[in-house]
């Protein structure tokens, strides 16, 4: 019997400071996520990190949450309801990190008598802290507990033409009425070193235009190439003309490099050296709004650039639960559902 596992990344149980702190810890201890040795990860985080963190992150989660939990979950939950009405199949939820562990979703499957799951991690682009990290962790568990189970994963949907297509349909919406002069596209950033590991000819990424331009294996794996390939794709079908858009990375911690350009230097150098006054926000590497579109963007991008000297600002929504996302999904577990064994 066949049945959908989604998967996205998670979020505290609360926004209270002992809350953050657990999930923090899980998240950040993530070999996947800080990609260095355990002594020296153990010592970071724990030793370092996590006496500040939580209580910064902790006041950002409480300017967000919604009276019925975290909006990443909410949304999630929602989005995963919606699916499950148009489709015979079994669906469970599950998150990273968190109180909905992967595990949990296995579990309610196979108590349905499921033993065929189609995993789908919520990420557009592939990343080895995000999708890398929820293939390897469904994969542990299969093996542990569920030796009988068959998973497929759905790869990579950053330029699906389909999700293109819904991606746009959501930005047109939401910039109805809204006279922007550009639109940011701002995507969850990674540090540097994350896209040269994720190389798999260890030679091709040189971290500037020229390697996500030229054609290579490495891109099925590139965080940044697909990152870029999404902007391109979009910017046809909206038919955005050169210079009224751009990309640039966001969230970055610690002091690593991350790819560039930062988004936060990007709400001052947009107004201050191009003279943009009116700017649209889109967050593509996000498919639910959560703290990081939520907070960083919605709220801090607008009084920073405005602070700057903008006159307006706009943050469009992720795709969330609107019927577009919901029937493309169920289009993709139709296919799966029908396709030859």
């Amino acid at each position: 019997m066949k049945g959908v596992l989604l998967i996205n990344l998670g979020s505290p149980d609360s926004p209270e400071v002992k809350d953050v702190h657990k999930y923090l810890e899980e998240f950040l201890m993530d070999e996947r996520v800080i990609d260095i040795p355990y002594w020296k990860r153990f010592l970071l985080i724990k030793g370092i990190v996590l006496r500040t963190r939580p209580q910064k992150s902790a006041a950002a989660y409480q300017k967000i949450w919604w009276k019925e939990g975290s909006p990443l979950v909410v949304i999630s939950e929602r989005f995963a309801n919606k699916v499950a009405a148009n489709t015979k199949l079994p669906v469970a939820l599950a998150m990273r990190y968190g109180g909905m562990p992967i595990e949990k979703g296995f579990k309610k499957l196979t108590d349905k008598g499921v033993d065929d799951i189609l995993i789908v991690p919520l990420y557009p682009h592939h990343a080895m802290s995000s999708t890398e990290t929820v293939m390897v962790k469904a994969e542990e568990i299969r093996k542990k507990k569920y030796p009988k189970v068959k998973t497929t994963v759905v790869p990579a949907f950053y330029n699906e033409p389909n999700y293109i297509k819904a991606m746009s349909n959501n930005i047109q919406t939401h910039l109805s009425g809204f006279d922007y002069d550009h639109i940011l596209f701002s995507y969850h950033g990674l540090p540097e070193r994350h896209i040269l590991k994720t190389d798999p000819t260890k030679k091709h990424c040189t971290l500037d235009q020229s390697c996500c331009e030229t054609k290579s294996i490495a891109h099925k794996t590139c965080y940044r190439h697909q990152c870029f390939e999404t902007t391109k794709e979009i910017a046809k079908v909206l038919n955005l003309k050169d210079g009224t858009y751009s990309n640039s990375f966001q969230s970055r911690m610690l002091k690593d490099p991350w790819i560039k350009p930062y988004t936060d230097f990007e709400f001052d150098r947009l107004h201050q050296e191009e003279g943009k006054k009116k700017l649209a926000v889109i967050t593509p590497a996000f498919v639910a709004d959560c703290l990081e579109t939520l907070e960083e963007i919605a709220i801090e991008g607008e009084k920073q650039f405005l602070e700057a000297g903008g006159e307006d600002y706009k943050h469009i929504p992720c795709m969330n639960d609107n019927d577009d996302w919901v029937a493309l999904m169920n289009s993709w577990i139709d296919k799966w559902e029908n396709s030859p064994q």
